[in-house]
């Protein structure tokens, strides 16, 4: 995420973590060191619910992931009874390690992924709601929300940080019924900090596009309890994240349904791109659209949010005009004096996109008897 750039700029500003801003601007190297510690958790082992049938609990995964089956692919796994739609984790398990604690007791925990099918190596930051672990949901699956930072990504995921509130804003819509209990899963997007990769495989180049569309779910569902239907599928971002979440449920319809994109970002604007004109091609959203558009579907579903603040909406705007029909279902949300940063658009997310994606996609189903 970055402040709006001027006309002709990229979006690969880097964004400064939350945490770090608000503890500076407090001063004091000590503050700043105890800050950290108290917003970073005690790095200890976590565990969501129960350990994968096919791997022993506290034994993790040297490359999570690579025993999953990829999105709408069958799994190994038996479906409990009543929802065939229903996975249960395929194993083997990650090391999941704490970074934070939130007020209502939950954490957000970090655990390494090999993409099996990218190659790359990176990070992966994970929260899951109090009814995750509740004794009527043990054997239900859960949405999953792929939050994706903006700028270049790395060597962290932003929406990782408790102070922006996006965990605590999810909690708080169950609670009031306008939002489903999401499983986040924050990857970094990027391979280095060097230079923006468009969350894609750009060829001679980490394969990005990759790691974000196959690895990422995979380690998804070898750990946690999740849908094998598109149904429980989405994405969230902002700045350059929104503008890769978009183009990923562009690509792959049959494997995401719907993404909340913040920022304005539509196009993609790599240097990296030189010379690879068609490949460029491949990973724009109004080229993926338009073909979504001529196949006749499935149905995908777009909410923009942009701050009267900021920049963005007249590209938001054209995009809805020209291939907001047939299967590409488009909503904008204006968020009065949102400006371009996480605060402003969790607030968004808060004041009515959660409940829009919360009415797209499906929700876990308690135990009856």
């Amino acid at each position: 995420m970055h402040q709006s750039p001027p006309a002709g700029r990229s979006r690969r500003a880097p964004w400064t973590s939350a945490a770090v801003v608000f503890a500076l601007l407090l001063g004091g190297a000590g503050f700043v060191a105890w800050k950290l510690d108290r917003l970073s958790g005690d790095g200890g082992s976590v565990s969501f619910g129960k350990a994968p049938a096919s791997a022993p609990a506290g034994a993790p995964s040297a490359t999570p992931g690579a025993a999953a089956s990829s999105p709408g692919a069958p799994s190994p796994s038996a479906a409990p009874a009543g929802d065939p739609d229903v996975l249960l984790p395929t194993g083997p398990r990650s090391d999941f390690r704490q970074t934070a604690e939130l007020d209502d007791g939950t954490v957000i925990a970090k655990a390494r992924l090999a993409g099996a099918k990218s190659g790359f190596e990176g990070d992966v930051w994970v929260w899951t709601p109090k009814e995750y672990k509740e004794a009527r949901y043990e054997k239900s699956a859960f949405p999953v929300l792929i939050a994706l930072p903006g700028g270049n990504g790395f060597p962290s995921n932003y929406w990782s940080d408790r102070s922006l509130g996006l965990q605590k804003a999810i909690g708080e819509g169950v609670k009031a019924g306008t939002s489903l209990p999401f499983i986040v899963i924050m990857p970094v997007l990027n391979p280095d900090s060097t230079y923006y990769y468009d969350g894609s495989d750009i060829p001679g180049r980490p394969k990005m596009g990759t790691w974000i569309a196959e690895d990422v779910p995979a380690f998804t569902r070898a750990n946690f309890r999740t849908y094998a239907s598109r149904d429980g599928w989405a994405f969230m971002g902002s700045s350059s994240g929104a503008f890769v979440g978009m183009k990923t449920v562009l690509q792959y319809p049959d494997r995401f349904k719907a993404v909340i994109a913040s920022g304005g970002e539509i196009v993609p604007d790599s240097p990296l791109w030189k010379g690879h004109q068609a490949e460029m091609d491949a990973n724009d959203p109004e080229k993926l659209a338009q073909k979504l558009i001529a196949s006749g579907g499935p149905e995908v579903y777009i909410n923009f949010q942009v701050g009267t603040k900021e920049t963005g909406k007249e590209r938001m705007t054209a995009f809805q005009q020209s291939y907001g029909k047939g299967p590409v279902k488009t909503t904008i949300r204006e968020i009065q004096n949102g400006e371009h940063n996480g605060w402003h658009y969790v607030r968004g997310m808060k004041e009515g996109s959660l409940e829009w994606i919360s009415k797209v996609l499906k929700g876990p189903r308690p135990a009856t008897g």
